[in-house]
């Protein structure tokens, strides 16, 4: 071998060489950074459950990667953290809080997603809990190092801020939530509902306080801004609450529950034709309640498909003994929009109008115009069922629930109920009068029927009348009255008004 050769061979290994030491610590060099990256993100499993992801794994991890995710799939989700979010959960919430008693200073705010259910319903439960997890990364960056916050449930996270805010700095914050979140090329628009709590006004124990802000939230609900301090007095309006809700099954079984029946003067006919049925409450415990303060706490609580389902019931009930004593009226009765929600409702009317042999057109169907606007898509559908076997449908408080006139054309409707707000000074102001003759002619051109409701007074009936309305209700004619004093004054309701009546 030559000297040359020689020089090159050794060249030709000291290559070799340093390739094998490159390789070497190529390969260590990625295991290292997989090693490190598979520590990092299993160290954060103890907040939140998340699948292990990491792009490129070497070959001899491949069975241990595998062996970790499956595991992983296994393990319940950390004590006191949300699975979905890896905040934490009302208990860890109440273990952290506790921890720091006596609270005296700062603020709860309570938020909550308006309509969450509808983003589920319309775009898939996966893209919910993406704008949930969205929505909890943008509380995550807003809130302070000494602040904390939580999902509570379903759309609700609760935050301590150390430092209270007021109502107007609570605005801007809430606007900046409200911002639209993109997910997978779908905007959602936000709108936030926030209840908060002054610590230094109404500090007491965890338990306590997270009710009074429960309260906040719900007073928060029917603001016109979606924002409400919890207030002195509201834990004694709660308590009237819980007894009128837990009281409700027992009123049922006791009947402390009656309908009155407010009859309808039918212009073209001279008598009466048509009735609505309202419910009263005399409890046992509470005395009278109003209809309008029992029936929203119903369907908070989700109990008011039991009211409905014995309103139909009473309702076709004192219908079979009236066609017995020949006293022919169609009767209406009110339905709220978780109602109108049942897949059965329509199924359900039907079949108790076929159980008591009564031809559908004994009933007619009351939903106020904002309740048509909320899901629209859906009270359409039931309503075209309920139509189609012969029920009547009627637009309750008819001119108040800002419906685009554009849907009036398709709506599934046989009548309006034009509401007692617009006869406010009708008989001596001509914009009054123009306003509801212009309703009336907008509903007559569709093809409703019109009803006008809270008529009071002779010059208002014979306006209305010229108007071309189809029917009045109000204490002109009939106050609401039980079946028994409705029967008593079954003549006098079927003479013209004004004729002794």
């Amino acid at each position: 071998m030559t000297a040359t050769e020689l020089i090159w061979l050794i060249v030709y290994l000291i290559a070799i060489g340093i390739a094998g030491i490159i390789y070497w610590y190529w390969h260590r060099r990625t295991e290292l950074k997989f090693l490190k990256r598979l520590v990092t993100q299993l160290s954060q499993q103890h907040k939140v459950r998340q699948p292990l992801n990491i792009a490129t794994i070497p070959y001899r991890f491949i069975p241990l990667y595998v062996q970790l995710q499956h595991l992983l799939k296994q393990l319940p989700p950390p004590k006191g953290c949300d699975k979905l979010t890896g905040l934490l959960n009302r208990v860890g919430l109440k273990a952290k809080l506790t921890r720091k008693m006596p609270l005296t200073q700062g603020m709860f705010v309570l938020i909550d997603i308006h309509r969450f259910r509808y983003v589920n319903d319309l775009f898939g439960f996966s893209l919910g809990d993406k704008l949930l997890q969205a929505l909890a990364e943008r509380l995550e960056r807003r809130i302070g190092d000494k602040d904390i916050l939580a999902r509570m449930n379903e759309d609700e996270f609760l935050i301590y801020f150390h430092t209270p805010m007021s109502e107007a700095e609570l605005v801007v914050f809430q606007q900046g939530l409200a911002q639209p979140i993109s997910i997978k090329g779908t905007v959602i628009n936000l709108q936030l509902q926030l209840g908060y709590l002054d610590l230094s006004m109404h500090h007491a124990d965890v338990s306590q306080m997270l009710r009074r802000l429960d309260l906040a939230l719900v007073r928060a609900k029917s603001a016109s801004n979606y924002i409400a301090a919890y207030q002195e007095g509201d834990d004694r309006s709660q308590h009237r609450q819980l007894t009128i809700v837990s009281c409700f099954p027992k009123a049922l079984e006791q009947n402390e529950l009656y309908l009155v029946f407010q009859p309808k003067y039918n212009l073209a006919t001279g008598d009466c034709t048509h009735a609505e049925a309202l419910i009263r409450w005399d409890s046992s415990v509470l005395g009278p309640i109003s209809p309008g303060e029992f029936i929203p706490l119903l369907e908070y609580a989700g109990m008011i498909s039991m009211l409905s389902q014995w309103v139909i019931d009473q309702v076709l009930l004192q219908q079979v003994r009236w066609q017995e004593s020949d006293i022919r009226l169609q009767l209406a009765i009110n339905l709220a929009i978780d109602d109108l929600s049942e897949k059965q409702l329509s199924e359900r009317i039907i079949s108790r109008l076929k159980q008591h042999g009564l031809s559908a057109q004994v009933l007619s169907i009351e939903i106020t115009e904002s309740q048509l606007m909320t899901d629209m898509v859906r009270t359409v559908a039931v309503l075209n069922r309920l139509k189609r076997a012969g029920v009547k449908v009627a637009i309750d408080d008819f001119g108040t629930g800002h419906s685009s006139l554009a849907y009036l054309k398709h709506l599934p409707v046989d009548e309006v109920k034009i509401d007692r707000a617009f006869l406010t000074g009708i008989e001596s102001d001509p914009r009054a009068q123009h306003i509801v003759r212009s309703a009336v002619e907008l509903a007559k051109g569709l093809d409703f029927s019109v009803t006008v409701e809270g008529v009071e007074q002779m010059p208002v009936f014979e306006l209305l009348q010229e108007m071309g309305v189809d029917k009045v209700q109000g204490e002109i004619y009939a106050k609401p009255m039980r079946a028994p004093e409705l029967e008593m004054h079954w003549r006098k309701l079927n003479r013209p008004l004004g004729d002794g009546g």
